[in-house]
């Protein structure tokens, strides 16, 4: 990304991006609410179109791609759906198949997504109709089509936002295989400082609509950088030679809590 803006209206919403990703790496995108993470990654899939600068993959700008063509490069998780699919799990997911598929889908494709279900351990939602699921299981659910689709980059919007601690872990640390094991490159939104910095070989924290640092955990993750983002004090522990953040509340609104 080159000098990338964003704005709605009058607003600006990403100011000057500029970053650049390298393959099967996995990165976090951290930073607080409204500064423009999802956008951000809207611009990388092409949702939205930069108001200035450019997005480019292999070297060719995204306007170049079809959606099509992008489809199998790019996959996209959102951070939630309203949808309650009025199909079942497995024809959800076999959904992450149409940039492959022809005009009916193979024994490959299936092989795939059930390959998914495995992988997340939810085969045995496979013949549920998707819209009776929780909301952490419709994630998973979203999280397999994406992986069925067997892209080089996987973008995620808070892709384990409604899950519970356990398998908020087994998830990032999944996703961690992804970049290791296949080579895939993942670029993830996150709220949660120590899990991203559990798992991501490099953290991307944004402010007021920039890149207020990207590097590695232990060059982002500090009491000043996050005391700057999120406005809140913090100590850093070491933990596995990675940071950990011990927060404080310091500065904080006072509510009795006697």
């Amino acid at each position: 990304m080159e000098e990338v803006k964003f704005s709605y209206s009058e607003t600006l919403i990403l100011d000057n991006i500029c970053m650049d990703v390298e393959d099967s790496h996995f990165i976090a995108i951290l930073g607080p609410n409204g500064v423009g993470k999802s956008t951000l990654l809207h611009c990388m899939n092409k949702i939205l179109t930069p108001t200035h600068g450019v997005v480019s993959i292999e070297g060719k700008d995204l306007d170049e791609y079809s959606i099509k063509d992008l489809s199998k490069i790019v996959g996209y998780v959102p951070c939630s759906t309203e949808s309650t699919f009025p199909m079942t799990v497995i024809d959800t997911i076999m959904i992450g198949r149409n940039p492959y598929s022809t005009w009916r889908s193979g024994k490959k494709d299936l092989e795939i997504s059930y390959g998914a279900l495995k992988m997340l351990d939810i085969e045995d939602l496979a013949l549920r109709p998707f819209g009776e699921l929780s909301s952490g299981q419709h994630q998973k659910v979203m999280l397999a089509r994406g992986i069925a689709q067997e892209p080089k980059i996987l973008l995620l919007d808070e892709p384990t936002s409604n899950l519970d601690i356990k398998h908020q872990l087994e998830v990032t640390k999944m996703l961690k295989s992804l970049s290791v094991k296949r080579g895939m490159t993942v670029i993830m939104v996150c709220h949660d400082i120590n899990i991203a910095s559990k798992y991501a070989d490099e953290i991307v924290l944004m402010h007021a609509g920039h890149i207020y640092a990207y590097g590695k955990p232990s060059e982002v993750i500090t009491s000043e950088n996050l005391f700057t983002a999120y406005g809140v004090r913090s100590d850093i522990l070491e933990s596995e030679g990675r940071p950990h953040v011990i927060l404080k509340d310091e500065g904080l609104l006072n509510f009795d809590t006697d």
